[in-house]
Parts: structure tokens; sequence; C-alpha cells
């Protein structure tokens, strides 16, 4: 049996003097760094929570506005954080889905997606949330900008024909999701209860010429894809994730015709994109555009350059950044392109003005030109 620790250091007084003496020659340069690296996460995480921390110097206090998709409100001047107060009222109506095609919806603001929020980092924020006395359900929202439980859902359970109002700070600059969070929360969501709320850093954002809202979504019918009439949710397509349609700003066409989104040659282009789901993940594409500046996750930071197609989860976004270089018609999709040519994934952004030939020409048509040999 082996002799314990104790006993040997007892019966040689040098070995137990040289064991400390070793302890702490090693031991010491040890703990010093170990206090050194909890000293240094201390002060981060004292770094975090200053930076998170609702500001005490709001000043005044407006109404904000809100816009319906594409439409993107005005980019915020003030150089202060105020009381913004936000009037968000919940509709269930039914609405365009496709052609001849209608869906029972559940809205905030009367329109799929919901309606466009733009606050600035360290505001105060008081959300009046009515929900409309006609409504068949309660309804509540989930903010991802909010810190606290349920995002303010608990705070703004709101029984039909009633008003609920709860303040949040919006400490964390970006672009965040919102959405219904009551139960089924999955059937609130697919139904349309969602939207984009952008919390700008208190610089600002760089500024550009054109802004555009963009929202991802799935609808999941009883009918068929086409299928005329007024189409209900169907929970089991649902379930499988088995879309009907996948589609841009709420129904088929919605960015098409004359609701495509508009630029001339010479603007910076911005478009505020986020992917309510409530299944599926985005691969956004502008075909025959790159990014120049992509902000993933909806963050307002750190950015990529030169981008092709980026991912958005579901309940997520990104801002994405680029140049109007040439004119023409530039198809808006989720590369997934089977959702894009088949299940309505498409818009269209015009962009108008003088031609560059150094950027793009056609040489010889193949349709004219002289056959290949």
């Amino acid at each position: 049996m082996s002799p314990d620790i104790n006993s040997l250091t007892s019966r040689r007084p040098g070995w137990r003097t040289a064991l400390v003496g070793a302890v702490l020659i090693i031991g010491i340069p040890l703990v010093i760094q170990a206090c050194n690296q909890a000293s240094a996460r201390e002060e981060e995480g004292r770094r975090i929570i200053q930076l998170r921390h609702p500001s005490d110097d709001v000043s005044g206090q407006e109404v904000a506005v809100l816009t319906h998709a594409p439409n993107v409100p005005p980019p915020i001047t003030r150089t202060h954080p105020t009381k913004v107060i936000v009037n968000l009222e919940v509709i269930e109506k039914t609405l365009r889905l496709a052609d001849s095609v209608q869906y029972a919806a559940w809205t905030f603001g009367g329109e799929v997606p919901g309606s466009f929020i733009r606050v600035r980092e360290g505001d105060l924020v008081e959300l009046h949330l009515k929900n409309d006395a006609s409504s068949t359900m309660p309804h509540n929202i989930d903010l991802h900008a909010v810190t606290g439980p349920g995002g303010g859902a608990k705070a703004s359970l709101t029984l039909p024909g009633h008003e609920s109002v709860f303040t949040f700070s919006a400490m964390n600059p970006g672009l965040f999701m919102y959405h219904c969070a009551m139960s089924p929360v999955p059937m609130h969501i697919a139904n349309g209860m969602y939207g984009l709320i952008l919390v700008e850093p208190k610089g600002g954002l760089p500024s550009v010429d054109k802004e555009f809202y963009v929202m991802q979504s799935e609808f999941y019918t009883k009918g068929k894809y086409g299928e005329h009439g007024v189409q209900t949710l169907d929970m089991e397509k649902g379930i499988d994730e088995r879309p009907t349609y996948v589609v841009f700003n709420g129904g088929v066409g919605a960015i098409t015709g004359d609701g495509a989104l508009k630029a001339k040659v010479g603007d910076r282009v911005r478009m505020f994109v986020g992917n309510a789901g409530p299944n599926l993940t985005s691969s956004f594409h502008v075909i025959g555009q790159i990014f120049e500046n992509v902000y993933g996750e909806g963050g307002s930071t750190n950015a990529e350059h030169n981008v092709q197609t980026t991912l958005i989860p579901a309940g997520g976004s990104a801002v994405v950044e680029f140049g109007a270089t040439v004119p023409g018609d530039f198809v808006l999709v989720d590369h997934a392109i089977f959702r894009a040519f088949n299940k309505g994934t498409l818009g269209i952004l015009t962009i108008s003005g003088p031609e560059n030939k150094k950027i793009i020409a056609e040489v010889q048509s193949g349709l004219t030109g002289t056959p290949a040999k």
C-alpha cells in the first residue's frame, strides 16, 4: 500500500520544504495569471453592462412614424435619446395573397408584414398595442429588440377591444424582428403577425439615397398554390414545414409591377431585410447586384463586403447595401430557387438612368448575331 503524502513529508522534512517551495515558485505566477484573467473578464462584463444600461438622459417625446412595406420611416436626425410613443393596432382582415387568392390574415397595422418601427439607441419606447374590437383572438407582441422576459409579450397581452401599454429601453442597436407570441405561437406568426424594428446606433447610419423594407415569409394554406378564394392556415403543413407560398412583403408579386422598388443610377441603396419564417432559412440574393456591405443577423457594426447571397434565419434579419450603377430590372429572390419561381419569392428593383457600357455591354446577340461555327 502506497504511503500518503502526509507520512512522506513527515519523514522527509527536506522533501516537504522542497514541495512547498515548488508550489510557491510554480503556483504564484499561475495564481497571478488567473487573477489577471478574472479581472479582465470582470472589467469586460462591466463594459458590456455599461453599454447596455438604459440611458439616463432621455428628454422630450415624439410619436413614431410608422410605414408599410416597402417604405421605411425617415432617418433619425436628433442627437439625444427621447421617449418614443409607438401606436400599433392589431387588425384581423382578409388580404391579397396572390391573384384571385386571399388569406384570412392577422396583422400589426393592417398589413403583412407589420409596420416598420424606427427608433434610436437609448430611446425609451412606450408601446401602445391596441387589439381591434372585431378580433377573434387575444394578441400580444414580442420584440427581439427588448431585453426582458418574452420580449414584452407578457406585458402586452391584449384582449379584443382593449389596449395595453408598456415601456422598454432600446439599448442594443440593430435590425430586429417582432411578432405575436400568443399560444399557439406558430399560428399567430403564420397568419401574418410580424414586422421589423430598427434601433439606429447613436451615431446614425451612413447616408444613402434609397431605403426599402423587405420581409420574407411563408403561408401554409389549405388550398393548393393558386387555388382561388379565401385561404386559411393548414397547421399540418406548417408542422411538416411544407409551405404553399413563400413570398416577399405578404404576397406573390407584391414588389413587382406597380409595386416594384425604384432607384436611379448613382443612388446608394439600403435594404432592411427580415425573414419571418416561421420555418425556412432565406438565401437572399439580388440578381445582377453584389452587396457591398452586409450587416448579418441585423447587427449594426460588423459588416461583410462583396457578398453575393446572404443567409437570413427564421426570426432574423440582415441589412444589405449596394450602389445602383447600371439601369434595368434587378430580380430579388430567395436563391433556394424553386421557392422563387414556384412559390412566389420574387421581387423587382427597377433602376433607371443612363447605360454604362464600361460595366456591362452586349457585344453580339445570340439571337440575331452570326451563327457559331
